[in-house]
């Protein structure tokens, strides 16, 4: 029989890209999307039926969707994504991180899905061209969903605007005006959480660099979620209670609405029940508090997966994992990395002679690992990079050593759909970004750091039932405070060490919230 004949817009056959976006179940999808639909509060509804009728009328229009953890952002997104794919329509769901696009049906990250520059600028535009597989999979797309959208630097929304635009103004010349082309772009996320970091950047660079700074918030429709979906249930009337008053004690935080603020600097009162005390040795006090009775349950996967401890900086991160490496009794393995100076082609100053490999073994910076690496089996780790996001393999990733090659490394997953999974690690050839580094090298190192505790910026996403707070020294951004408070699940869970200027023992916390940062906010 003869093959039947498509029209190129109805269907691209060689289009992979298209394929893979068109290869759901959508008789699944749909009593999925049904089930999920019957599930959406009131204010849920409301939400789900503005966007979905901009993406029926093609009306092309930008939205927001605000509100903090537990309002049920995850569940619209896989309920819009449900009703478009279940009807044979392609809908590009991406989310700023890693971990957040784990959360979400067939997600990615913004940057590898739109080819957006590491180092936006304000001229920047996605390494999207013309007549591209990833253009003509954009233009068939009816819906574009951003998740965790507060935490990127306008510049790459902005970069995005001005592709959108360009590729789609050749399908109707007007486009080239509409905000992202015409398209339906959905944003979402908690402007309460850290904001795009801006190295040695002020507060004003830091709300400058925020997506609602942009010329395209002009253009945007904000849509609020209010009610806490985790304080339903069926939990008990003291239990309930109790969660409800910790939840708007966190909010209030967020908010910067307790304490006594100065300049956008509160000193927050930490209940008496939340604050370690009378410590020797402050290191041991957070592990033993959040690590109770470790050496029993060192290989113990579900002891590990559920408990952190959150520092702000690196420096307090890494004291922390040497000491908990160092109490593991299993048999150390050291791995060092090969390091060496990128030559550009057209810039050959002879670097390789002023750098030499034993100075660039000693840089430490944000996004890769160390020179040496101490590991053993037993110990939990994050990657530093994506490496197979669809096997649960990104950026933020947290999994437990259970053997330890020479040139790779085996290890179970411990977060996420795919917890519990056996993946092999190898190793990376890495280029940091920092901008602090005025030349560029390369390190081949294993892309993982142990994960003990993590850095607040770098806990962003995780959800633990025990959460260490060592403030040793205060919190230094917009809402640091908040995100750490808002990694622990339950009240009992949460302790928090913090030391004062004197370097005593406190029960005051300093947070820093940016409250101009709201002031366009108001929802609809």
């Amino acid at each position: 029989m003869p093959t039947p004949v498509f029209n190129e817009e109805e269907f691209d056959n060689t289009n992979r890209l298209i394929c893979e976006e068109l290869r759901y179940n959508r008789c699944s999808l749909s009593k999925e999307h049904e089930e999920l639909f019957a599930k959406l509060t009131i204010e849920q509804k409301l939400v789900y039926d503005r966007i979905i009728k901009s993406v029926h009328e093609e009306k092309g229009e930008f939205f927001f969707l605000y509100g903090h953890g537990g309002t049920g952002k995850t569940f619209i997104w896989r309920t819009l994504s449900s009703a478009i794919r279940c009807k044979g329509d392609i809908v590009l769901t991406v989310a700023s991180s890693g971990i957040a696009s784990l959360l979400l049906p067939g997600g990615r990250t913004a940057h590898s899905r739109f080819a957006i520059p590491l180092n936006a600028n304000e001229d920047s535009t996605c390494n999207i061209t013309q007549g591209t597989p990833l253009s003509k999979l954009i233009v068939k797309t009816k819906l574009i969903i951003w998740d965790e959208a507060p935490m990127m630097h306008r510049y790459c929304f902005e970069a995005l605007d001005r592709t959108l635009r360009d590729i789609l103004r050749f399908k109707d010349a007007s486009n080239l005006d509409r905000p992202f082309g015409g398209k339906t772009v959905v944003l979402g996320g908690d402007f309460r959480q850290i904001l795009p970091v801006i190295p040695k950047g002020t507060r004003q660079d830091i709300v400058n660099a925020t997506l609602n700074s942009s010329y395209l918030w002009n253009h945007c429709q904000v849509l609020k979620l209010t009610k806490n979906m985790r304080l339903e249930g069926n939990l008990e009337d003291s239990h309930l209670n109790d969660l409800r008053q910790f939840s708007d004690w966190i909010l209030a935080i967020g908010n910067g609405m307790i304490g006594n603020s100065v300049d956008g600097i509160d000193k927050v009162q930490i209940p008496y029940d939340l604050i370690i005390n009378n410590c020797g040795d402050p290191i041991s006090a957070i592990v033993e508090s959040t690590y109770p009775d470790f050496l029993s349950h060192c290989s113990d996967i579900t002891y590990l997966q559920q408990r952190g401890i959150l520092a702000p900086t690196l420096d307090m991160v890494e004291s922390i994992n040497e000491y908990m490496v160092s109490v593991n009794k299993s048999q150390p393995k050291i791995f060092f990395s090969s390091d060496t100076i990128c030559m550009s082609d057209d810039a050959f100053t002879g670097l390789e002679h002023i750098h030499t490999p034993e100075f660039l073994n000693t840089i430490k910076c944000s996004g890769i690992p160390n020179h040496v690496i101490t590991l053993k089996v037993g110990v939990p780790v994050m990657l530093l990079r994506n490496i197979d996001p669809s096997s649960g393999l990104c950026n933020g990733t947290r999994l437990i050593i259970t053997r330890l090659g020479n040139r790779v490394i085996e290890a179970k997953i411990l977060s996420g759909n795919m917890a519990g999974q056996k993946v092999f690690i190898p190793r990376m050839s890495l280029t940091p970004s920092d901008a602090k580094i005025p030349f560029k090298f390369q390190r081949r190192q294993f892309p993982i750091v142990v994960s003990f505790a993590m850095t607040i910026n770098k806990s962003q996403g995780q959800s633990l039932s025990h959460v260490g707070l060592y403030l040793k020294k205060p919190v230094f951004t917009h809402g640091q405070l908040y995100v750490a408070l808002s990694r622990v699940t339950k009240r009992k869970g949460l302790k928090i060490l913090v030391y004062d200027d004197d370097g005593e023992i406190s029960n005051e916390v300093i947070n820093v919230v940016y409250k101009e940062v709201f002031r366009n906010l108001l929802g609809q």
